[in-house]
């Protein structure tokens, strides 16, 4: 049976390509998101992809994971510093979840040192760019086989 994976880009991730790329890169999110699709392809597994300013939506989209998504990677922008909801709904889902960043958050300003979310996710990937979609995808397909 194949895994589903939901990925969850939090705001502003919609400005990728446009949006500060000397921080950023200049990929935008339609391309992340064509490269995690195909990534994910590969290796078997379903990627579903959503992209919200809005926090709610966030925390719906996670609650609707729980039953019948396998595991959630979120880059929750800068909800990640400040979300509790976030963190709540990552705890009632039940449903495995790692955090992204494109940037080295643990490199720039001492606010995104916090992070409210990676209490409850299995684990960070940060720094990366692009590439830490798929490095996601492999590290939630590697938890998801060690829970088996």
């Amino acid at each position: 049976m194949a895994h589903s994976l939901l990925i969850l880009n939090g705001p502003n991730l919609n400005m990728l390509g446009l949006r500060q790329p000397e921080i950023y890169g200049t990929t935008t999110l339609p391309e992340v998101e064509a490269m995690a699709v195909a990534h994910g392809a590969k290796k078997g597994v379903n990627i579903e992809c959503r992209q919200t300013n809005h926090e709610g939506a966030l925390v719906d989209w996670i609650h609707e994971a729980r039953g019948t998504q396998d595991g959630i990677i979120l880059n929750a922008g800068a909800y990640t510093h400040t979300s509790i909801a976030l963190m709540d709904a990552l705890i009632a889902a039940e449903v495995p979840a790692i955090e992204l960043h494109l940037s080295n958050v643990h490199a720039r300003e001492d606010f995104r040192h916090t992070s409210y979310i990676a209490k409850v996710c299995v684990g960070q990937i940060c720094g990366f760019g692009a590439a830490g979609y798929t490095l996601a995808i492999d590290a939630m397909l590697a938890t998801l086989e060690a829970q088996s």
